[in-house]
């Protein structure tokens, strides 16, 4: 008799618990991410892997449409990608500087990676979350939209720099089209956007202005959707498919997979998050 097909995603939640051990041992240092890792294993895929957890809703024929395994880290590689934003005396986390202008931006050599989007989208929370374990980098978070008004360049160690960018839209800097515009056209060591889009609201008009900037200069870009815990898995879904839908037909230098995040409630600021930077 032939084997019984497991449905995907679900060998990896067979094979978590050899897994959270090797992961306790081994790679993570943050106590967040341990305690993340004592979760059952349900509620574990749902705050790492949200993307599988929404598959579950779906009818079977339909859940071939559902990018999952474009990008597919395992619970090591999530945990070695901490490293990358841990500080230590030989991995230095720090705030460079801010620029208005490409001109008087930093000269470095390192690759970079950017995050633009809507004003109030929750990038500079998410970026505040990526550097929850470098403590002395101050990322501002405001409730109030448009706080971000210059390109601030952040050192990740010998790996990376990384760029939060002014959100646009509502409250967008006097001179945000000459700034951003002439840093993604112009750049020459960005290698990756990361283009913030809220889940609940889904692409809206001023979104469609970033995106045909990253198609005029021929940019590799990822969609991350925001605030995931927001919205209702129906909703989430929808917005999920359709955006995919979008990206499918209507881009081409986007990634096909997208990358929710949320903000977790019981760990204060602290956003999980599937997309270890690519």
């Amino acid at each position: 008799m032939a084997a019984p097909r497991l449905r995907p995603g679900m060998g990896r939640l067979i094979e978590m618990p050899a897994a959270l051990g090797r992961l306790s041992r081994a790679y993570s240092k943050s106590h967040a991410f341990r305690e993340v890792l004592q979760l059952p294993k349900m509620e574990l895929t749902k705050l790492v892997f949200p993307l599988q957890e929404l598959q579950r809703h779906l009818h079977p024929d339909a859940r071939s449409d559902l990018h999952l395994r474009v990008f597919d880290p395992s619970l090591e590689d999530v945990a070695r990608a901490e490293g990358f934003f841990t500080a230590t005396p030989r991995n230095r986390i720090e705030y460079l500087s801010s620029a208005v202008r490409l001109d008087h931006a930093p000269d470095l050599p390192r690759p970079e990676v950017c995050f633009i989007g809507r004003s109030n989208v929750g990038k500079s929370s998410l970026i505040k979350a990526l550097f929850s374990l470098a403590p002395e980098v101050e990322v501002r978070v405001s409730k109030t939209p448009g706080h971000t008004k210059k390109m601030n360049f952040f050192k990740v160690g010998k790996y990376f720099t990384l760029v939060d960018m002014p959100g646009y839209g509502y409250r967008a800097p006097e001179d945000f089209v000459d700034m951003v515009e002439t840093y993604l056209k112009e750049r020459k060591n960005l290698l990756r956007t990361f283009l913030l889009v809220d889940s609940v609201a889904g692409i809206q008009k001023a979104d469609n202005i970033a995106i045909e900037m990253c198609e005029e200069f021929a940019l590799p870009y990822v969609m991350v959707l925001t605030k995931i815990d927001k919205s209702s898995t129906g909703h989430l879904l929808k917005q999920v498919l359709e955006i995919q839908k979008f990206v499918a037909t209507k881009t081409q230098g986007c990634f096909p997979q997208l990358f929710p995040v949320r903000k977790d409630e019981n760990r204060g600021s602290e956003l999980t998050c599937t997309s270890p930077i690519p």
